[in-house]
């Protein structure tokens, strides 16, 4: 059976479903991989493997939970997305976008919007942590809670970083697998159907948006992330190059783990996390003044540069 776009003439609805098995079953297999991985580079009895990993103050646990982490964000998005564009048209590279390199001021401009953005991603992220529940919900939202709070102190351990390896590891657990295998399945896959499916692109960016902030199964940052979500959309519709918010990703999550190393470090005296919170509405104000003039700015760019026949990044009126 020839495998090479045997799925491109499916229906929007089946290429979803289709997308979302391929996610879950390439999650499980892979984290079958990350556990027998575990047991032979760590030694960990697989029985004992639950217990371990409930353990955070164990280091052993945050490095099992790193591999663990790595392996599956390979299966779950970098190689189902890879084998969903080659079943779904002629070529993957064409499919998800891949063969267009985008414009250099361009690529500049995405990282000065990123960092300016900061700010206002931080107003917004406090403001959704502020969200209260209705009373009847209290239970679940004590759960989201932990949640959060569990998935929180994750984080923290994963940016402890106390080596030169440790820290090329955390860039690319939490920086170049994210931003590589989630733009790869999120913009590059999922943004394609929802668009089709509805006939609106617009649509296409702000569902699979949606998708993207649901999936990490964080309330409380929802908000911030889902917008986030949209302008990486965008950057990709405006452009039609899969790189530019593949760039983005990797840019929004590297900063992060820099700028927790270099604050950890002493280096810098600023909580970047808190920059924008705390009534810092100053900085918010100019974090929007810029964030919105560099979107201005990237649009317009991108719309000239624009094929007129471009299927990806032409833009409805």
């Amino acid at each position: 059976m020839q495998l090479k776009a045997m799925w491109a003439n499916n229906s929007p609805s089946s290429k979803f479903l289709l997308t979302i098995g391929m996610a879950i079953i390439g999650g499980f297999l892979f984290s079958i991989v990350a556990f027998g991985l575990a047991a032979v580079v760590y030694g960990v009895d697989p029985t004992q493997l639950e217990g371990l990993l409930n353990d955070l103050d164990n280091p052993l646990a945050i490095d099992v939970l790193k591999l663990i982490q790595t392996i599956s964000e390979i299966g779950t998005f970098i190689l189902p997305a890879l084998f969903l564009a080659y079943t779904f048209g002629s070529s993957a590279p064409d499919y998800l976008s891949l063969n267009r390199k985008p414009n250099w001021i361009s690529v500049i401009s995405v990282f000065i919007l990123l960092i300016a953005a900061v700010p206002l991603i931080n107003f917004i992220g406090d403001l959704n942590s502020r969200m209260v529940l209705p009373s009847w919900l209290a239970g679940l939202e004590r759960q989201m809670k932990a949640t959060e709070e569990q998935a929180a102190l994750i984080t923290e351990k994963f940016l402890a970083i106390n080596s030169p390896f440790q820290f090329v590891y955390a860039m690319m657990m939490i920086a170049v697998l994210p931003a590589l295998g989630e733009e790869l399945l999120f913009r590059g896959i999922l943004q394609r159907i929802f668009s089709e499916w509805s006939g609106g692109k617009h649509t296409g960016v702000w569902a699979t948006a949606i998708l993207f902030s649901a999936m990490h199964m964080q309330f409380y940052g929802f908000v911030p992330r889902m917008l986030l979500g949209v302008m990486l959309g965008y950057l990709y519709l405006w452009s039609g190059s899969l790189w530019l918010p593949i760039l983005a990703h990797f840019i929004n999550n590297g900063a992060a783990v820099i700028a927790s190393y270099l604050y950890k470090q002493n280096s810098i005296s600023v909580n970047p996390d808190t920059i924008g919170t705390d009534n810092d509405y100053a900085s918010v104000v100019v974090s929007v003044i810029l964030t919105a003039g560099l979107l201005w700015f990237i649009y317009q760019r991108e719309r000239k540069n624009r094929l007129p026949n471009d299927e990806i990044s032409a833009i409805d009126n």
